[in-house]
């Protein structure tokens, strides 16, 4: 059974002054477990968790209830707590939410995107490709979701956005395992997306986004486990 001991030299984000000690105790816990630091499965235990963010059990203690109802972890009775391990049905649930709401955000950034954000599109996959040649995993999942986000931005929708927002740090778990997997071929799909946003066609960027995010659904169920 893996604990929180031994996490990755550097994974442990520094904690941001100032705000809530238990808010930040939550966000770099949730970073952690998003960027599978800490890995689905993984026993998080209080008093390690504390020394490494280098605060007392009691914030650590909160945030855990917290992630606990937002289902990030798991609290087992007599065992403690744990990071939840998703059910292949829980990202396809959500993998599936995630296109809808992709897609439409291409289409209406195709209708109203100019050309500097255009332009920030093609800033941002060009890092892409350049993590990914540097085999930089978090870098280039990093830098997708940046890219998502410019598109959801693009698209000028607030309702939209925010329900994206929702689902943005899930979406970040689930890509990371297929990343590398993904490699060059998602960053060829961003740059036909970005072609399509930039001619204004919005039913070409609506199927490129669609399928863009379908393989990605179909390579999280297909990946090696």
């Amino acid at each position: 059974m893996l604990s929180t001991t031994g996490l990755p030299q550097g994974a442990v984000p520094k904690l941001e002054r100032p705000g809530p000690l238990r808010d930040r105790v939550y966000e770099a816990l949730l970073e952690l477990i998003t960027t599978r630091a800490l890995q689905p499965g993984q026993h998080l235990v209080e008093s390690e968790l504390a020394g490494h963010l280098g605060v007392s059990r009691q914030p650590v203690r909160e945030a855990l209830q917290r992630l606990s109802t937002e289902g990030w972890v798991d609290l087992r009775p007599a065992q403690g707590a744990f990071v939840h391990e998703p059910t292949e049905e829980e990202a396809d649930q959500l993998l599936t939410v995630r296109t809808l709401l992709e897609a439409e955000a291409a289409r209406l950034a195709a209708a109203n995107a100019g050309s500097a954000g255009i332009t920030t599109l093609e800033e941002l996959c060009a890092q892409g490709e350049s993590a990914v040649d540097a085999d930089d995993v978090d870098g280039a999942v990093a830098l997708n979701a940046r890219l998502h986000a410019k598109v959801m931005e693009l698209a000028g929708n607030t309702v939209l956005a925010e329900l994206a927002a929702q689902v943005d740090r899930r979406v970040r778990w689930y890509y990371t395992p297929v990343a590398r997997q993904r490699g060059h071929q998602s960053w060829a799909e961003h740059r036909e997306l970005i072609a399509a946003i930039a001619d204004r066609d919005e039913q070409r960027a609506t199927q490129v986004m669609r399928a863009h995010t379908e393989h990605t659904r179909k390579m999280y169920h297909e990946r090696e486990k």
